[in-house]
């Protein structure tokens, strides 16, 4: 029997062969190291006033990021997918530039813009409002670093999803909102859902753009990579591997309730409840 791809078992053999050596090899490298640490030393890390304020300021300024995120780019995608205007491909285009500017030189960028006499630093600094050196800082930071993982996953499902029925309510006199909220959310919501829960990973771990624009300023604005690095710096791995083991299993805790809710999603849809 033909097989739809040739060589079907040789270039599976060679995915998961790389799938162990990129992905698992590394996280189970690092899973082992966290579990040398042993209970008691794990305890004693994560309470920390240090580690404990690194999570909480990592942890709110990422779901700022992401409210920011999931409601800019929502609209974002719905404008470059709706509708026809002049410089259109170009702003599409600049959707991706996040993904393919280090992350260092965003954050020289952004902390540049932000300072207290730069071009946006100023004029909302006349308004008592700081940017740089604080959590709104790496919120602003995260929120640049991530914004394509929301646009980029409700796009195509906005490209490709018909508005017949869209016409059919408007035709009833549902309201422009109504629609959406009835008709066409629904509908690209596990995208949507998929596309924030990205960006909130994203700005979980991410540090090159956090550095410049944070201060770093331990128990204010310290974020869990960087105390990481800090750690290993230190030559102390089991803290770091504490650290970022805990790390991975917010995001596998946050996968997992992402499936759960994407899977409720579907049956209810094909319930028609």
């Amino acid at each position: 029997m033909n097989r739809v791809i040739p060589g079907y078992p040789l270039s599976l053999g060679i995915t998961l062969f790389y799938l162990c050596l990129i992905v698992l090899l590394p996280l189970g490298a690092l899973v082992w190291q966290a579990l040398d640490v042993g209970w008691e030393r794990y305890v004693a890390i994560m309470s920390g006033a240090r580690t404990a304020s690194a999570f909480r300021v990592t942890l709110t300024t990422a779901a700022l990021a992401t409210l920011f995120n999931a409601v800019y780019g929502l609209a974002l995608a719905w404008v470059l997918v709706r509708y026809e205007f002049p410089g259109r491909r170009f702003i599409d285009a600049l959707v991706d530039v996040p993904f393919a500017l280090p992350t260092a030189v965003a954050g020289l960028a952004l902390s540049a813009l932000f300072v207290k006499n730069g071009w946006f630093g100023a004029p909302l600094a006349a308004l008592g409002i700081s940017v740089a050196y604080t959590p709104l800082g790496i919120a602003a930071a995260m929120a640049f670093t991530s914004i394509p993982f929301v646009v980029r996953t409700v796009q195509p499902v906005l490209e490709d999803l018909a508005t017949d029925v869209e016409e059919a309510a408007a035709t009833l006199g549902a309201s422009d909102w109504r629609i959406f909220a009835r008709i066409i959310f629904p509908a690209i919501f596990p995208a949507f859902l998929t596309g924030a829960s990205l960006a909130f990973a994203r700005s979980l771990g991410e540090f090159g753009a956090i550095i410049f624009i944070a201060g770093n300023l331990p128990l204010k604005t310290e974020v869990v990579s960087l105390l990481t690095f800090i750690r290993i710096e230190e030559y102390d791995y089991p803290a770091a591997a504490a650290i970022a083991s805990t790390l991975l299993g917010l995001a596998f805790v946050l996968l997992f309730l992402v499936n759960m809710i994407q899977l409720w999603q579907q049956r209810r849809i094909g319930t028609g409840d």
